[in-house]
């Protein structure tokens, strides 16, 4: 696989992750975690701490670009549990 098709897939994918409600375009931050392969959530949250630094530090209001959310998600056959997430406007920042 060459450097640049490597480029390509993962341009790939972060795209097909972007998610759009209402005219706004977000990824989801657990999403983004499965994706570059942290094999759990927790450990992807400072990468996230990092990314709203980062914005901070450029001049931006972090809560312009990232949102705190709960989601449902799906155990067993027809079990839910809330879990927290990360809604973020600028997937660069991450």
């Amino acid at each position: 696989m060459t450097k640049n098709s490597v480029k390509i897939e993962h341009h790939q994918t972060f795209k097909s992750l972007r998610q759009e409600k209402n005219g706004c375009g977000f990824w989801n931050a657990r999403k983004l975690a499965k994706a570059l392969e942290y094999s759990e959530y927790r450990h992807f949250l400072p990468v996230v701490e990092k990314a709203k630094k980062a914005c901070k530090n450029s001049g931006q209001d972090i809560m312009d670009h990232f949102e705190d959310i709960l989601e449902m998600i799906q155990i067993g056959k027809e079990g839910q549990r809330e879990v927290t997430d990360i809604k973020n406007r600028i997937g660069s920042w991450i």
